[in-house]
């Protein structure tokens, strides 16, 4: 794997006080990494910024011209997120919420989505590939059972995986990885 963000420990220990009970995955994190080191000078986009673990990762893997906007609508995760990364010029979190963030989006503005939230993956998927460049990538995290998951979410996973294998403007991999991966690209 490759190495740690500096500030992943620090942020785990407010993550665990707070009581935040969906943290990024580190396999995963290790991956957004290297997908973010894939787009130089690259406009990013994280749906659901948690406690930012997600964002840490994606930073870490980011060049010095790349731009990473974060979006949540709770403002004590996003406020935790902040304390730890918010000194980097290149990472800008919006207190939103996803759908609402997403109908403002111009299309083609990001060259990778990690859509961690309802809102950009379960619903408004088609607002976020719009939101997707020519080659951009777009990751799900959490495809595989979760102990955090409702009852009957099993079903809502299976279905989203089926729907991105089907679409025709993506070329969707599922990775059964870690906590369970989609790897989109937007077709050019």
């Amino acid at each position: 794997m490759t190495s740690r963000p500096r500030q992943l420990d620090a942020i785990l220990q407010d993550t665990s006080i707070c009581g935040f009970t969906m943290p990024s995955d580190e396999l995963t994190g290790a991956l957004l990494s290297a997908l973010a080191a894939s787009k130089p000078s690259g406009r990013l986009l994280e749906l659901g910024t948690g406690t930012g673990l997600g964002s840490a990762w994606m930073l870490h893997g980011m060049n010095d011209a790349a731009r990473l906007d974060s979006v949540d609508n709770d403002e004590a995760v996003i406020e935790i997120a902040n304390r730890h990364l918010a000194h980097d010029p290149r990472f800008t979190t919006h207190l939103a919420d996803g759908s609402d963030f997403l109908a403002k989006v111009t299309p083609s503005t990001y060259d990778l989505v990690f859509a961690d939230a309802w809102p950009g993956k379960y619903s408004h998927l088609d607002l976020t590939v719009s939101a997707l460049a020519a080659g951009g990538l777009l990751v799900f995290d959490d495809m595989l059972p979760q102990p955090n998951w409702p009852h009957d979410h099993g079903h809502k996973a299976a279905s989203l995986r089926n729907h991105m294998l089907e679409r025709h403007d993506l070329i969707s991999a599922s990775l059964d990885w870690s906590t369970g991966l989609i790897l989109a690209v937007k077709r050019g």
